[in-house]
């Protein structure tokens, strides 16, 4: 679903994921597997930040959301133009700075671990 090429937007994805994500926490309901969650988790914002990055295309599309995020100007037109590639930015500063988990789940992507701890709680 969040392969670089998938072309279908952000609602879709954001509508899928959550089926998906809910679907495997239900069936792995009464499973004790935080720490597999926490490490899954940290995978899964990466991967979104990639997606986003690449959704971005362009490198005055990149300066503008940057800036909109909350990144200097300099620092936004240097990596608005970075020739690093997608996964590998996804990990870097800047875009755990100005993309946070917080940002993520503000914008409607589901937290795998949010709701792991909502389901093992009831």
């Amino acid at each position: 679903m969040t392969s670089r090429s998938n072309g279908k937007g952000y609602a879709w994805l954001k509508l899928h994921l959550t089926r998906y994500i809910r679907g495997w926490l239900t069936y792995y309901r009464y499973a004790d597997m935080k720490t597999f969650i926490i490490s899954t988790n940290k995978w899964y914002n990466r991967r979104l930040r990639m997606y986003i990055w690449k959704n971005w295309k362009r490198i005055r599309t990149r300066m503008a959301n940057l800036q909109k995020c909350g990144i200097p100007k300099g620092k936004a037109w240097q990596w608005a133009n970075t020739r690093k590639g997608y996964w590998r930015i996804s990990k870097s500063w800047i875009l755990t700075r100005s993309i946070t988990n917080e940002r993520l789940i503000l914008a409607g992507y589901p937290s795998i671990l949010n709701l792991y701890i909502k389901l093992h709680r009831s």
